[in-house]
């Protein structure tokens, strides 16, 4: 059996005639990876926000992020103002201490819905996600902890014939 196909030469097809269009640039993974590492002046620029959504229960968490002193104002009040339990407290910083930006960044959180731990829990992923949106370099330490991750447990519904959502009234025999 004879092939007719033509003999390719490399050096042909690697160059490109003049007038033609240059074949787009092939981008492989480590091309995204150095992209989505890269920290500009620019991004973290004194006045530019970064916006992070968080969301827990049925509580809404709005975080901007900007290059500061590390004031935190939730609900235009301190941290230990709005949130008075300790572990709450610590929920919020978690991400900031973990990629030790906690003196550098001023954090302003608008919180509503559920209850405490719910909005501790939103402003926890609303934070991560703006610190990452701010310096990628924080992601993987981030993805690590499991803080950009969303917790969709929800409070489940109450079904008719029951007292709560799985309890059951009492059993009387007689």
């Amino acid at each position: 059996m004879a092939d007719n196909t033509p003999m390719i030469d490399p050096v042909k097809v690697n160059s490109v005639p003049a007038g033609a269009v240059a074949p787009a640039r092939r981008v492989t993974d480590t091309t995204i990876q150095r992209r989505h590492r890269q920290v500009t002046a620019e991004k973290l620029a004194p006045n530019k926000y970064n916006w992070g959504t968080g969301r827990r229960k049925t509580s809404i968490a709005r975080v901007r992020i900007r290059l500061g002193e590390g004031k935190v104002v939730i609900n235009e009040k301190g941290l230990k103002e709005y949130f008075t339990n300790v572990r709450d407290q610590g929920d919020v910083m978690a991400p900031l201490n973990v990629t030790n930006k906690a003196g550098r960044f001023d954090v302003f959180v608008n919180v509503q819905g559920g209850g405490t731990t719910g909005q501790a829990g939103a402003c926890l992923l609303g934070l991560a996600r703006a610190l990452v949106a701010a310096d990628p370099s924080t992601f993987e330490a981030l993805r690590d902890r499991g803080f950009l991750t969303r917790d969709s447990r929800e409070v489940e519904r109450k079904k008719y014939g029951f007292r709560k959502a799985r309890r059951s009234f009492q059993f009387s025999k007689r």
